[in-house]
């Protein structure tokens, strides 16, 4: 028994179970006296296999595409305030004052180390600067890098196409945080459970063109809780987030989610269905505002990691508001809430 025979049994186009049924077969017609001697080599071989399916599996098809972002004074304003509501939190650096990237603190140890990118101008580190208008923006509609790899923590599958557009022309500003600067917070590293779980969990997104923001207040709060990214923290888990539709995740927006506070203080998502002895059913709309926008919710201060989101409108506020009234109440009592 060789290795090439163990390999024509393995398909690395099927699933990982395929890869473990075929191992146990194969084993099962070796002889017991060979057992032993052939366990490193089946160990090694499934190893490899593994390896082999996981650079497979995360590595897509690129765009082509030849888009080029429009600039205005308004879209860079526009811009600068979506990259703060929405960018910032990851790759917002306060102690350089500029957009150098952040270790992130909430993806499990077992699965690896990941750190925000630098979204700066430096010509050495800066992400954005080898990407075009094209590729930033398949980025944030698929999770597909332009070197084809997944970054799952990037979707934003239902952004309009406004606001990409804005979101752009304020990375190719000069705004002084933006400004060249070769500092790193840290290097990605996944484990073999990381990669793994990537590799068969984790999958991109259809890209989809002609995304128009919208106008009725519900259905614009809807949009800003997907797009600034509030289901992802205020849900059950970071694994049980669904991108394409936020809606149906599980645990959608009833809290529980444990995250990483100010030096590792470990903090609990609040509930913000309109129950109202869990969530925020009690809140009135001037109370939810001052909560969103100034950390001051009516019996208690917010602390990170929630952000205080001082950029977004009063109207934007609350249009999230309205939204959240209208989804089902759900009894979760959060620990620390």
């Amino acid at each position: 028994m060789n290795m090439l025979y163990l390999f024509k049994y393995i398909r690395l186009d099927e699933s990982l179970q395929n890869i473990y049924v075929y191992s146990d077969v194969l084993m099962n017609n070796i002889p017991s006296d060979a057992m032993k001697k052939y366990q490193w080599i089946f160990a090694i071989t499934i190893m490899v296999a593994l390896i082999i399916f996981i650079s497979c599996k995360t590595r897509f098809d690129t765009t082509k595409a030849t888009y080029k972002a429009t600039s205005s004074s308004q879209a860079f304003e526009h811009g600068k305030n979506l990259v703060y509501t929405i960018c910032a939190g990851c790759h917002y650096n306060r102690p350089t004052n500029k957009f150098t990237g952040n270790p992130i603190e909430d993806v499990p140890g077992i699965a690896g180390k990941v750190y925000s990118a630098n979204l700066t101008h430096s010509k050495t580190h800066g992400a954005t600067a080898s990407y075009s208008d094209a590729e930033i923006k398949y980025l944030l509609r698929t999770g597909i890098s332009r070197n084809g790899r997944f970054l799952a923590y990037m979707l934003r599958p239902n952004m309009a196409d406004e606001d990409i557009n804005d979101i752009i022309i304020y990375l190719r500003s000069d705004d002084p945080a933006l400004a060249a600067d070769n500092r790193i917070a840290g290097t990605t590293h996944f484990t073999l459970i990381g990669k793994i779980y990537m590799g068969t969990t984790a999958k991109p997104v259809p890209f989809k063109d002609g995304i128009t923001k919208p106008s009725d207040p519900i259905a614009l709060g809807y949009y800003l809780v997907d797009n600034i990214g509030c289901f992802h923290c205020h849900s059950k888990s970071v694994a049980a987030i669904n991108a394409e539709y936020p809606n149906q995740t599980k645990g959608y927006l009833a809290g529980g989610f444990k995250l990483k506070g100010p030096q590792g203080i470990k903090v609990t998502a609040s509930n913000i269905t309109p129950d109202k002895q869990t969530g925020i059913g009690n809140y009135t709309p001037e109370q939810f505002r001052k909560a969103l926008k100034n950390g001051e919710a009516p019996d208690r201060k917010l602390h990170p990691p929630m952000p205080k989101f001082q950029r977004l409108s009063d109207n934007e506020a609350d249009a999230i508001y309205a939204y959240l009234q209208t989804v089902p109440p759900k009894y979760h009592k959060v620990e620390g809430h």
